[in-house]
């Protein structure tokens, strides 16, 4: 570190490969590579897409907080419409960094984020033990919100639907699938 400034140690260009190039519509292999260096790139590119959205969202916060209002001409610079650079910016508010998982998918964090960080976190933490989707998250969430509602009844006696399950034939894996009463009348 000279003069307050961090820098990065280099590193000799001879030594450093690059398998792949990319382009704004692609990836493509600079000269054939083995599997190792195309898991390699695979990692690489994995990591900096679930972190796109993160920067992309700090980046417009920054400057809507240092310079008002520049949703406009965060879009024209970004390339993105004015009402995806919100909703970016918008979880990246509310997900605070150091709460940010880097074992998730930004849209985990998205489906959680108009909760309160507690629920957050303890969605989150669901999310990672469970291994979930963000489908699968999207259906916990959505029928842990009926159940606060008080739209889904608290005993199947009062309930309109019983729940039944079904099985898939081949995997023999089974789902809860609702099943509606009907009425002896």
């Amino acid at each position: 570190m000279s003069g307050g400034v961090a820098t990065l140690p280099a590193k000799r260009a001879e030594t450093r490969r690059r398998p792949g190039a990319t382009s704004s519509v692609a990836w493509a292999p600079s000269e054939d590579i083995d599997v190792r260096e195309w898991v390699q790139a695979g990692k690489r590119l994995g990591a900096m897409t679930r972190c796109s959205q993160w920067w992309l969202g700090d980046w417009v916060r920054y400057g809507t907080g240092r310079w008002g209002e520049k949703y406009k001409e965060a879009a024209r610079i970004s390339g993105y419409d004015i009402k995806t650079l919100r909703n970016i910016a918008y979880v990246a508010e509310q997900i605070e960094v150091s709460r940010r998982r880097d074992d998730l998918t930004w849209s985990h964090h998205a489906e959680v984020s108009s909760l309160e960080p507690d629920e957050q976190d303890r969605w989150l933490d669901l999310v990672a033990s469970e291994k979930m989707s963000v489908s699968d998250l999207r259906i916990e969430l959505r029928t842990a919100r009926r159940r606060n509602s008080g739209s889904i009844a608290p005993d199947a006696s009062s309930a309109k639907e019983d729940i039944g399950v079904v099985m898939c034939p081949k995997c023999k894996h089974e789902f809860e699938t609702p099943v509606p009463k009907v009425d002896a009348a």
